[in-house]
């Protein structure tokens, strides 16, 4: 019984521990619109991706998982959209660990990839996406948080 004591006590200090290491952005969050999740993590390269893992509509009009049809390449057309990454490589800013940036924004309504900037702000992400080079030039959308 003691043994059983001591390892639920491990294992428990070890996910607390586990979840203390999660930066702000590691969650899975709404789109704007909620029509998908996606799941921000960090990777083995200490950078940060997203990907979706849930639509609301998951198949198209035909019953099919929906594909990322407007994809510039067309070999990459007949990607399913589920577990697809749209957030790459964005690193953590070294004076606001809130924000995130240097990385892209695939949008696959337009097949278009962007330049990004992440905000968290409590249970809300505010993305910004802009045509490389130019932020001036840019669209931002707000995500909730969806844990």
């Amino acid at each position: 019984m003691k043994h059983l004591t001591l390892l639920l006590s491990f294992t428990l200090g070890c996910l607390l521990f586990a979840d203390a290491q999660k930066t702000s952005v590691e969650h899975t969050w709404y789109n704007a619109e909620k029509t998908s999740k996606i799941q921000i993590y960090k990777a083995t390269d200490g950078k940060f991706y997203g990907k979706i893992t849930w639509l609301a509509q998951p198949n198209d009009e035909n019953g099919k998982p929906r594909t990322d049809v407007k994809n510039p390449k067309d070999n990459l057309r007949n990607t399913p959209l589920l577990n697809y990454p749209i957030l790459k490589a964005f690193v953590q800013n070294t004076k606001d660990a809130n924000v995130y940036e240097e990385g892209t924004v695939y949008d696959p309504k337009s097949g278009k990839t962007y330049c990004g900037k992440l905000t968290v702000e409590g249970k809300t992400l505010r993305l910004k996406g802009f045509v490389c080079g130019f932020s001036l030039l840019s669209r931002s959308s707000t995500w909730e948080l969806a844990e």
